[in-house]
């Protein structure tokens, strides 16, 4: 096992180089928020989608189209507004008059990288025409399935503050997200920085790092990364103790409504991965999972009545878990 825990670690090193050349790339544009543009690049490389979360003016938009603009990739930028259609989305079905048949009108959602711009401001029907792109990544519109090309990534962005005229998103599209990430204001030097760059008028120019071959190569080395089998149990306990805690000893049964369900498993030892790749590492170790847990539960823990009445968080209940949960 050594042996090839050694392998995949030379073809890590040998497929990540391309890891700091794109992060030096996105910080040409944005200053700080290493959290957000590192959460960006597990997402890419694990294969899922990311919710992000955050009051206006944190670069949210920006940093979803810079990192697009270093990567060789279709990016459509979709603004989500109250009277958006599912047919504004995927697309429709044309009459053509002059010989009686129906053409295929393909919607913006046929791209590589979907920036969803405050996706929470449009209603339940356009939300649901996003599941079956989220989870198959192919859309059907009329009699056809159309696949959808490789790497498809839909990164959405929301405003926490400013409920009016804003849907809650259904939970079965939540789940389909595999991180939701919280983006905080800057420091005072970072913000000081990000007042001088965007008070000079000057327009930086992103360079083209990886194409979309690069990106699926480095995927197939991330699924190949070395998860040892106390790690799996650690995912499986801390996501069973959502579920059932008091196995675990944790008294917070009535905090909690719904636990996580298996997609945060498997998207636990996904990002897990990825975070290692990124790290330059060919294992998981327990670290890379308390990185990457916090983003991966906080949005599939449902919080009863109670802990909102105690005003206790799902981010609460996570870190709880994660104190109680033992380390191997």
């Amino acid at each position: 096992m050594h042996e090839d825990i050694k392998a995949i670690q030379k073809k890590v090193e040998k497929e990540s180089v391309f890891v700091q050349q794109l992060l030096s790339e996105v910080g040409k544009v944005i200053v700080g928020q290493r959290y957000l543009v590192e959460r960006l690049l597990v997402g890419l490389l694990a294969d899922g989608h990311i919710l992000i979360e955050g009051v206006p003016g944190l670069a949210k938009t920006l940093s979803v189209k810079t990192l697009a603009s270093a990567v060789q990739t279709k990016f459509q930028r979709i603004q989500f507004t109250p009277d958006l259609l599912p047919a504004d989305l995927i697309g429709t079905m044309i009459y053509n008059p002059q010989n009686g048949d129906f053409t295929t009108k393909k919607g913006p959602i046929f791209a590589n990288f979907i920036l969803a711009d405050e996706i929470n401001r449009a209603p339940a029907k356009v939300q649901s025409a996003l599941l079956e792109a989220m989870q198959e990544h192919q859309v059907t519109i009329g009699e056809n399935t159309f696949k959808l090309e490789e790497p498809f990534l839909v990164l959405a962005t929301q405003n926490p503050i400013e409920q009016e005229g804003t849907y809650p998103l259904p939970e079965a599209q939540i789940d389909r997200f595999m991180l939701k990430l919280k983006v905080e204001y800057p420091d005072k030097k970072e913000e000081l920085e990000i007042m001088e760059r965007f008070t000079k008028g000057e327009n930086v120019e992103v360079n083209k790092i990886i194409s979309p071959e690069d990106i699926m190569k480095a995927r197939e080395v991330v699924s190949r990364i070395y998860i040892d089998d106390k790690v799996k149990e650690y995912i499986l306990n801390i996501v069973f103790a959502t579920r059932d805690p008091e196995a675990y000893e944790l008294k917070i049964k009535d905090l909690i409504a719904y636990g996580a369900s298996p997609r945060a498993s498997i998207y636990l030892n996904l990002a897990s991965k990825a975070h290692a790749f990124l790290k330059g590492r060919g294992y998981v170790t327990p670290e890379d999972i308390k990185s990457i847990g916090m983003d991966v539960l906080r949005h599939r823990i449902i919080v009863s009545y109670e802990a909102e009445a105690e005003e206790v968080s799902s981010e609460n209940i996570v870190k709880m878990i994660f104190d109680q949960i033992e380390v191997p």
